[in-house]
């Protein structure tokens, strides 16, 4: 695993609504600190931020891996 002094981040925006989500992936967007549309967060790459954003890589656009 990583560590989060490692440096290594991944830069993923929201680009769909959750409109017609389950709430598990609502859950999953506010747990990767999505707070509203077309918000941009930075966050450490680690196994369990990569399966949270592929359980909804729907929603969201990965910019920087």
């Amino acid at each position: 695993m990583s560590d989060p002094k490692d440096g290594k981040t991944i830069h993923a925006r929201w680009v769909k609504s959750q409109i017609g989500s389950d709430r598990r992936q609502r859950a999953t967007l506010r747990g990767l600190g999505f707070r509203r549309l077309q918000q941009r967060v930075e966050l450490q790459d680690t196994p369990a931020i990569r399966g949270m954003l592929f359980k909804v890589r729907h929603l969201v656009v990965v910019e920087g891996a």
